[in-house]
């Protein structure tokens, strides 16, 4: 009697086995030929298993639910232990940028299993998302050890440098991703950008010219080409690249103000004027569109005109806007206004306290305004003892003024310092 029942129970359970072994075979092939509403379906009717949890949780991923599929992977993992759910749950958690739990679920993986190249990669990756840069340094020159061929290895020790005093090691370890791989982007787009930084432009442009091989619409490296074009005085080259530019990334301020430029300098008023406008347009913090919109209106001799963009140029923006407060300075000296001249001179100096031009206008002009030429005289003195050497016409303008001043007080009877 015994046997039997013993007999009818293993029967029973081979045959419970054998019908959810069917039963996930079915639903495999459900998925297979995107099935998903079916299969999730005859799923969820079956009881809590690893490999029904295992298929939920894949399932969900197809769907980008990632966040279903997290906690299915984590219901198997309850279940059984297991590495390949482990490294899928990982995968899901990225998605959802689920940081720090990556970083706990893969320190765990790699602690087990210290040859996962793999694994250890993506640990380094996310300690460098969280700034923990000594713990993805101590990774990456680990993975270096165990394999020194990977340009990806050296290009993400660079990125554990991240202070400006270690930018010359970022480098090195940025040419030795690209020697080891010649198409590595990445490396040749920080190469470009370090070289820049440091002022080595011959290799800046180098390593510009080998990325825009590669990718021809990058709008980074075309920017630093342009800016490179517009320091060369290469107007016309640099127009070229802008329109290009536009043509990949429409309406950005940079490339309208930089048109802008090139034609102002380019003389080329009207094209100018009609970039800085749009430049303008395009961001509300933007006051050097307005202060070249002035430049431009003075040139037409167009007075008040210039005196609105300027104006205009001293309200926008959170930034240093002194060369606003210049433009409006020479509106009011071509208007005859001295008391507003001075006014503008002295927003500038305030706006902008090293603007060596500022001052001295604002010396210039207290000297012809006032009677008393020492207030003047103390603001000559004090552009000599900050700005002696900036400028030689002004250098020796002021040297000529505070002898006449103090001249004239002399011939009073008073003696200034």
């Amino acid at each position: 009697m015994g046997k039997r029942v013993l007999i009818v129970l293993i029967v029973m359970l081979f045959t419970k086995a054998e019908a959810q072994t069917s039963a996930f075979e079915t639903i495999d092939n459900l998925i297979e030929l995107g099935r998903y509403k079916i299969a999730l379906q005859k799923l969820k009717s079956l009881p809590s298993s690893f490999e029904k949890e295992t298929r939920m949780a894949k399932l969900f991923d197809v769907l980008d639910d990632h966040n279903k599929a997290i906690l299915h992977y984590k219901k198997a993992l309850t279940i059984k232990e297991d590495y390949k759910t482990k490294i899928k749950l990982g995968k899901s958690l990225l998605k959802e940028k689920r940081i720090k739990e990556v970083v706990t679920l893969y320190e765990e993986i790699c602690e087990k299993d210290p040859d996962n190249l793999i694994a250890k990669y993506t640990l380094g990756k996310r300690y460098l998302q969280l700034r923990k840069y000594e713990k993805a340094k101590t990774i990456f020159k680990d993975l270096i050890k165990k394999d020194g061929e990977n340009p990806n290895y050296y290009y993400q020790l660079a990125l554990t440098m991240p202070q400006y005093k270690k930018i010359f090691k970022r480098i090195d370890n940025y040419l030795i991703a690209y020697k080891l791989d010649n198409s590595h982007f990445k490396s040749i787009e920080k190469l470009a950008k370090g070289f820049t930084t440091i002022k080595d432009r011959d290799s800046a442009m180098l390593f510009v010219n080998k990325g825009l091989k590669l990718r021809p619409d990058h709008i980074d490296l075309n920017r630093l080409k342009i800016n490179r074009f517009f320091a060369k005085k290469k107007y016309d080259k640099s127009i070229a690249l802008l329109n290009h530019i536009d043509s990949v990334q429409p309406n950005e301020r940079y490339t309208h103000i930089m048109l802008g430029r090139c034609y102002f300098n380019l003389e080329n008023y009207d094209e100018a004027e009609k970039h800085f406008k749009l430049a303008s347009h395009l961001d509300d913090e933007d006051f050097k569109s307005s202060i070249y919109l002035g430049d431009i209106a003075m040139i037409r001799k167009e007075t008040r005109k210039a005196m609105f963009h300027y104006l205009s140029g001293t309200s926008r923006g959170k930034r240093k806007r002194d060369r606003a407060y210049m433009g409006l300075a020479n509106v009011f000296t071509e208007m005859k206004k001295p008391q507003k001249v001075l006014e503008a001179y002295k927003d500038a100096v305030d706006e902008n306290y090293k603007n060596y031009k500022a001052l001295f206008g604002l010396a210039k002009q207290s000297d012809l305004y006032y009677k008393d030429k020492k207030i003047g005289y103390k603001l000559y003195k004090r552009y000599q003892e900050r700005f002696t050497g900036k400028d030689t016409i002004a250098d020796n303008y002021i040297k000529s003024r505070l002898k006449e001043i103090k001249k004239e007080y002399f011939l009073k009877g008073e003696e200034i310092e």
